[in-house]
């Protein structure tokens, strides 16, 4: 696995985990907590939101194969729905304002719903770390490489929740919306790609990667 790769992976969990955008979340279902036990509120969340995505990272491709879908085709999928899902951050309500309506509906249930689930395991994350960790792609050390990404983009997370009252004072509600479609529109770009890449595997295309410059209008790559 190659510096290129590990970036976009890393780049990938950033924006399908999104932890600028559990901010405003973290911040509405802990607003009747009392404020000693948002410490643990944070841990406990993200501690529910890890389990579940390495439960994916483990399972997720075992259970694919026992009922005898070709990857390939759940990589199409999983591109379709998360073309979807990033069509709703870019032009949709954010994130947050989806999120946060849901903690109002829910009366503030708790740590579980929605802000482990689905704002920081949201259904994007969970279907790509199961394609990020592909069995027959990559080896069980760029597996573990790709479960330690994950695990240092919840520790970001993390941090980021315990700091959500100072970082949420710095940008905003404006500024989390914005970075949250900055996202989304990164997001669809990556959707595109797990398409491609599950046409190739199925042998539908025969897809070849280009160096970005030499993608760029003549000049830029320069």
């Amino acid at each position: 696995m190659d510096w290129t790769s590990l970036i976009r992976e890393f780049v990938t969990l950033v924006v399908v985990i999104d932890p600028v955008g559990s901010i405003p979340v973290f911040l509405f279902a802990v607003s009747r907590v009392p404020r000693p036990l948002h410490r643990r509120f944070a841990i406990r969340a993200v501690g529910i939101a890890a389990l579940v995505l390495i439960a994916f990272l483990v399972a997720g491709q075992l259970v694919l194969e026992t009922l005898g879908l070709r990857f390939g085709s759940f990589q199409i999928a999983g591109g379709i729905v998360l073309f979807l899902f990033a069509l709703t951050m870019i032009f949709g309500d954010s994130k947050p304002d989806q999120e946060i309506e849901k903690a109002g509906r829910d009366h503030l249930a708790g740590a579980v719903f929605p802000l482990a689930i689905p704002s920081i395991a949201s259904p994007g994350a969970m279907l790509a770390i199961v394609v990020l960790t592909d069995n027959h792609r990559h080896s069980l050390t760029e597996q573990a490489i790709t479960a330690g990404m994950l695990l240092l983009v919840l520790a970001l997370t993390l941090l980021l929740l315990l700091a959500a009252s100072a970082v949420h004072r710095l940008i905003g509600s404006t500024g989390a919306s914005v970075i949250s479609r900055v996202m989304g529109i990164l997001l669809a770009t990556i959707a595109v790609d797990a398409v491609l890449g599950g046409l190739d595997t199925l042998g539908v295309l025969n897809v070849e990667e280009a160096p970005l410059t030499d993608t760029l209008p003549q000049g830029l790559g320069e």
